[in-house]
């Protein structure tokens, strides 16, 4: 794996001059000499990437899963995130275009792009959870690079970086206004997921060695669906108003009123059951999903 400290050394490794700003770049894709092959070329960066581009025959892999830039898509890649990239089809030719840029964290210090940078969610997205841009969409994006590029290009004075920042929190403005949209716009694929995740937490809670496994996490239920935590959180709360969270506690509070209501165990024992490794914790999240105790709930029904 090669890891790149500097904006300049992946400048040098992707044979590309040398960037006008050591601390951030704007480049253009097509202009870029290929230099993947057959296997996957791992990298990982100490500074954020956002990319407006299509990759014909490029194959990029973030963590387990592929993704093909065919399509003109939006991504974004924080600092110390693995991804790689590999030639699809070795006789075939690789084309590329679009527009990349790559900012070290020191360029937006003492800005209030750093207080606010980390408050979007999609730099914590994978690859394949890019946003998929309508042609409209592209050009006010495609807009914004352009004037980033054009001041990157100017000579630097004591106004570049405050006008590039500027330009840098439009973009992530309307990134995640269209990441909304595209929730929004999805919501066949989105109601698939959420009949997974329902079918999920059915089979854990109903399953017979629930306390080996514990409670379900955030990034237990993630990884089963093959999405990352925070745009699954997202995708459930643009459907349903409740984040990842709250489903898998709604799901095992039903499951312990059914418990309570037709069984004789006692409430220990189903903590137990549910997974739970005290009983304080269990009795405290049902009191606070339903403003009574486990014993005044199994109470009710006497």
């Amino acid at each position: 794996m090669r890891r790149f400290r500097t904006i300049s050394e992946f400048h040098e490794f992707v044979q590309l001059p040398k960037p006008q700003h050591p601390l951030f770049s704007v480049v253009d894709v097509g202009t870029v000499p290929h230099r993947y092959g057959e296997e996957p070329t791992s990298m990982v960066f100490d500074f954020y990437s956002i990319s407006v581009k299509r990759m014909h025959n490029v194959h990029v892999k973030y963590g387990q899963h592929s993704f093909d830039f065919n399509e003109g898509i939006l991504s974004f890649m924080a600092p110390n995130q693995v991804f790689s990239m590999a030639v699809a089809d070795p006789e075939e030719a690789v084309e590329k275009s679009g527009w990349v840029v790559y900012m070290h964290p020191d360029f937006i210090w003492n800005t209030s792009l750093a207080n606010t940078i980390r408050q979007y969610d999609f730099w914590d997205y994978s690859l394949k959870e890019a946003l998929f841009l309508s042609a409209k969409e592209e050009a006010t994006i495609l807009s914004l690079l352009l004037a980033i590029e054009q001041e990157y290009a100017a000579s630097i004075d004591q106004f570049s970086k405050p006008i590039i920042v500027s330009h840098l929190e439009s973009l992530l403005h309307y990134a995640d206004r269209f990441y909304h949209r595209q929730f929004l716009t999805r919501e066949k694929a989105n109601h698939e997921v959420l009949e997974r995740l329902e079918t999920l937490l059915q089979e854990h809670f109903n399953g017979t060695n629930v306390l080996g496994q514990g409670l379900p996490t955030v990034h237990y239920v993630a990884d089963c669906l093959h999405l990352s935590p925070k745009y699954l959180s997202n995708l459930l709360r643009s459907v349903t108003g409740q984040n990842t969270q709250q489903h898998i506690h709604a799901r095992l509070i039903a499951k312990a009123k059914e418990k309570l209501a037709t069984t004789t165990l006692s409430v220990s024992e189903i903590a137990y059951e549910l997974g739970f490794e005290h009983l304080q914790s269990f009795s405290k999240l049902f009191k606070t999903k339903t403003n009574m105790s486990p014993l005044e709930f199994r109470a009710s029904f006497i």
